[in-house]
């Protein structure tokens, strides 16, 4: 109560003479008590400022009802004002017990609330990561592959000059071995390079395994490649080889034909053309229908109708005399393809940049 409150002058002040008046007074203070514990706010701080401001006992309204009422009353008023004191106390004390009690409930009954799951409400949608374009690549490659029996093998990108040339038909003073084309690691014990291709594994695995072979080599590869719309100095490459006794150029091309249709759907058909590479003997160069206009010619296919997709042919029986492999006996075919472009051209991307540069908006187009 505020100091200039009755509690503060004695009953003679307030000329409260008769135990009658003193009853009504303690009504009074009982009724404005009640008022103000009943609007009281459950807040920890204001509800114990407000307990101390009944129940202090220097500045407390029972202390200053005490000093200023009891102690000066005259005799005859001294028993009805402690017995009417006695009344109030009691009846402050059991208002703020209750009071006490509700608000440790109330606290109770919110930490519980907090702690809670309403399965009503709905859900908080979290995104995710997905695979890359490239992997996902990868991934429909190594199935259509592994589903008509070949192994996935990985090597190292660090190669010998052995390994990503001579072994491969590819001689030392061979236009793919300049500096232009290659990474050569200067300094390096023994000559190393950064692969060009990952045909190394065709030699790596037939020294260690005998016929039959039929591995495919995801990895990636790197040339001096100045980096454009369609070319970078990195880029995704996975290999394939079979070897085996009475492989023939059917067996090759009726794979080649499963893998397109598997991989850009039935309706589409396989061209090969000539051409050469060191390693393969005869050689071509594997094309299939526009997966844009059907093969009726479009500007993505230069109005041709056909889009080159990758390079494959025979094993050169050269080969075979790096792995000591019977050439009279043993016969087999390897393709090479750029993941890169395959991804490039199924899903209609344009740049090649976009697939390395984790741009968050163009990975969730292919969740």
């Amino acid at each position: 109560m505020a100091t200039n409150d009755p509690t503060t002058q004695t009953l003679a002040q307030l000329g409260d003479g008769t135990p009658e008046k003193v009853v009504a007074r303690f009504d009074g203070v009982r009724h404005e008590f009640d008022e103000r514990a009943a609007g009281a706010s459950s807040d920890p701080e204001t509800w114990k400022s407000f307990v101390v401001q009944w129940t202090g006992r220097k500045s407390g309204v029972l202390s200053q009802i005490t000093d200023n009422w009891l102690k000066p009353a005259p005799p005859e008023l001294k028993k009805a004002v402690g017995q009417e004191l006695n009344k109030l106390k009691a009846h402050v004390e059991a208002v703020l017990e209750e009071k006490c009690k509700q608000i440790e409930a109330g606290a109770e009954q919110a930490a519980a609330a907090r702690g809670q799951i309403d399965l009503s409400l709905p859900g908080v949608e979290h995104a995710i990561g997905t695979r890359h374009l490239i992997y996902q690549t990868y991934q429909e490659l190594e199935r259509i592959f592994l589903s008509i029996g070949f192994s996935v093998v990985e090597g190292p990108e660090i190669e010998t000059p052995y390994y990503n040339f001579e072994a491969l038909n590819i001689p030392e003073h061979h236009p793919a071995r300049d500096n232009m084309d290659t990474f050569y690691i200067h300094g390096a014990r023994g000559g190393h390079l950064l692969r060009t291709h990952t045909s190394p594994m065709q030699i790596r695995t037939m020294e260690k395994e005998k016929p039959p072979v039929r591995i495919i080599v995801p990895g990636k590869v790197y040339r001096r490649d100045n980096p454009d719309s369609t070319h970078g100095y990195m880029f995704h490459q996975i290999e394939g080889l079979a070897v085996d006794a009475d492989i023939t150029f059917c067996d090759f091309k009726g794979t080649v034909e499963y893998f397109v249709r598997e991989f850009l759907g039935p309706k589409a058909k396989t061209r090969l053309r000539p051409s050469y590479f060191p390693f393969t003997e005869p050689s071509a160069e594997v094309d299939a229908t526009c997966h844009v206009c059907g093969g009726s010619g479009c500007r993505v296919c230069k109005f041709s109708g056909w889009i080159e997709l990758f390079g494959a042919g025979m094993v050169d029986p050269a080969v075979y005399g790096f792995v000591k492999y019977d050439p009279e006996k043993l016969s087999g075919f390897a393709f090479g393809m750029g993941v890169d472009r395959l991804a490039m051209m199924k899903y209609g991307v344009t740049e090649l940049p976009v697939l390395t540069q984790n741009d968050v908006r163009f990975l969730r187009q292919f969740p």
